[in-house]
């Protein structure tokens, strides 16, 4: 299965929102944190996703809709 890497960036409303947990398993995709900065206001965090192509873009697009920034980072496509 393909891995991509992204970078999610949250504002304030979202920094107590379990977004990542849930985009685990609402969607067939398995996350692995790479890095992350988060405090009381902003927060980022750097993600391998693996699962297919299709179900990783439904995930990204659930994800938008919560209100984040979604980032690919250059050579995000790891294996597949």
């Amino acid at each position: 299965m393909p891995f991509r890497r992204v970078k999610f960036t949250f504002k304030t409303a979202l920094i107590q929102s379990p977004v990542i947990y849930e985009l685990g398993h609402k969607f067939k995709i398995v996350t692995n944190i790479r890095r992350a900065d988060i405090d009381a206001e902003n927060g980022w965090v750097i993600l391998e996703l693996e699962g297919s192509v299709e179900e990783i873009e439904r995930g990204l697009d659930w994800v938008r809709e919560q209100g984040s920034k979604v980032s690919s980072l250059d050579g995000d496509i790891l294996a597949g």
